[in-house]
Order: C-alpha cells, then structure tokens, then sequence
C-alpha cells in the first residue's frame, strides 16, 4: 500500500512540495497555490475543505526549514 497522508503530516507534506517544486521559495507562494499544489501531491489523501489558515501556515514553515536544509 503506498504511502498517505493528510493535513496534519506537515513533514510529509514539506518533503513532498521540496521534491516537487526545489527551486520555489515557501514564503514567495500565495495559500491558494499552495493549498492546491498540497492536494495534488501523490499519497494526499486529506479532505480540502478541512485545510485552514493555520495548518498552511504551519506548512509554509515546515515546507521553508526543509527548502532552506536542501540550499546548504
């Protein structure tokens, strides 16, 4: 079975948009990009009406510390 993930796998989430989109800074990216680019990853399986403004937040930070490891 493969991997899933929802809303609250803020580590899965941040690995999977570093995989997909390496050279886009997080904290450039607008909630409505984001929040689509999010439930189109492979193995998200969350409901996109459960997102909020503070899980992307909560993403976006994530998602910046996992860019800025894979820029050193």
């Amino acid at each position: 079975m493969p991997h899933t993930f929802d809303w609250d796998n803020l580590d899965d989430i941040a690995i999977g948009l570093t995989d997909k989109f390496p050279d886009v800074d997080p904290l450039s990216v607008r909630f409505t990009d984001m929040h689509k680019w999010i439930t189109e990853l492979p193995g998200f399986t969350g409901d996109p009406q459960k997102s909020n403004e503070s899980k992307l937040e909560a993403i976006q930070m994530a998602w910046h510390e996992e860019w800025q490891d894979r820029q050193k």
